[in-house]
């Protein structure tokens, strides 16, 4: 998938350049043909001009003079003093004393001045200086507006492919997930008959009571699996409640070296009776918890402490799972919830990319790397709405 990406940014890339390297050669052949055919045009005008002084029939440099009506031409004598103007802003030049000698600098960097030499002793000589039509211009910002329709067209047109295939991606995740809770079904249930087998026939209760928590615990994570891409019924529970059994669960399955502690923020009411009410879905929530206390564990490697906090505020409440294990490189936290993604030897890198799948599109919450430090340990924090 990701090289299918790099293949369709190089293609568009690769036809973004064709198509604006061709509209700027042609924009650049266009514009210096214009540009000639101004000059041409002011050449006439200029003859026409000088035809107007000088000669006896008027009718053809009348007409060249009066139909030039476009480009703008400032008329000076042989020391550039402004004489006359046509075809520019007249009631700004009127206005604005500098205007059109603004202008007369502008023309002058454009192009080269036609001149009509009035008498040689002593020198006097009219000089036309112009400048260009809308047109030209229009021409030669056309490459620019085109390069911008360009990248914005490559812009959602990547969108648009990340967009197709994140749904993609999100619906073999949800289909692998539905696949396995499928595919434990069978066995489960099988289990279960022999559990109430053994109930009838075996002795010993404990290592019924064993088995049963361990068929149990298959439920659990087939009910999971299942509930991916689905849209789970949310329900208020004691927040406390589950994030407590989530930490008793995952204590009996540490070593003694590992220290677990649950606490609660200020403002809470302590005691037996405490409770957090929130809208979650209980098995996938508990999914979450189990996820970042066992990506915990992997962190300190054994031994270190882990700490739960539960902050009740007015409009959410935040979970905070606190380890003080290797940390994250910072050049890896931008990464550690993208599927994939894993610094250990084993596994598949999803259980962080799923949680936060979860907590976000199930739940309307946040889960977000609070803050990370190499050798002091890692805080994920989860926000959820009252």
């Amino acid at each position: 998938m990701i090289r299918s990406m790099l293949n369709w940014r190089s293609l568009l890339a690769l036809l973004a350049i064709i198509i604006v390297s061709g509209t700027i050669f042609y924009s650049q052949y266009l514009a210096r043909k214009i540009a000639a055919e101004e000059r041409q045009k002011v050449e006439q005008w200029v003859a026409a001009s000088k035809a107007i002084v000088t000669g006896t029939d008027l009718t053809l440099p009348n007409l060249i003079h009066n139909e030039q009506q476009s480009i703008p031409i400032i008329e000076t004598n042989e020391s550039d003093s402004i004489m006359g103007y046509i075809n520019m802003d007249s009631a700004k030049a009127a206005s604005d004393k500098g205007y059109l000698y603004r202008q007369l600098k502008k023309f002058r960097s454009e192009n080269r001045p036609l001149e009509i030499k009035l008498s040689d002793t002593p020198y006097i000589a009219n000089r036309y200086y112009y400048g260009h039509t809308s047109l030209l211009d229009e021409v030669r910002y056309y490459p620019l507006i085109q390069l911008f329709i360009v990248a914005l067209f490559i812009f959602f047109a990547l969108y648009t492919i990340t967009v197709r295939n994140t749904a993609t991606q999100n619906q073999l995740w949800a289909g692998m997930a539905k696949e396995t809770a499928h595919q434990l079904g069978t066995p489960v249930s099988s289990l279960e008959g022999w559990v109430e087998m053994l109930k009838e026939t075996h002795p010993d209760p404990r290592t019924v009571q064993e088995i049963q928590k361990d068929v149990d615990r298959l439920k659990l994570v087939s009910d999971r699996f299942g509930k991916i891409g689905s849209k789970p019924q949310l329900e208020e529970r004691d927040l406390l409640l589950q994030v407590r059994n989530m930490v008793e669960y995952i204590r009996k399955r540490a070593t003694e070296k590992v220290q677990f502690n649950l606490q609660t923020g200020e403002g809470m009411q302590k005691g037996e009776g405490e409770k957090i009410i929130a809208r979650i879905s209980g098995p996938l929530f508990d999914w979450v918890i189990e996820n970042l206390l066992k990506n915990a564990l992997d962190a300190i490697e054994g031994r270190g402490q882990i700490t739960v906090t539960i902050r009740q505020q007015e409009k959410e409440i935040l979970v905070d799972v606190t380890d003080t294990g290797k940390g994250i490189a910072a050049k890896n936290l931008a990464r550690v919830f993208k599927p994939g993604f894993t610094t250990k030897k084993r596994g598949w890198g999803l259980g962080l990319s799923l949680s936060k799948r979860v907590i976000e599109q199930y739940h309307q919450g946040e889960l977000f790397v609070r803050q990370s430090e190499l050798g002091k340990g890692t805080t994920f924090r989860i926000v959820l709405k009252k």
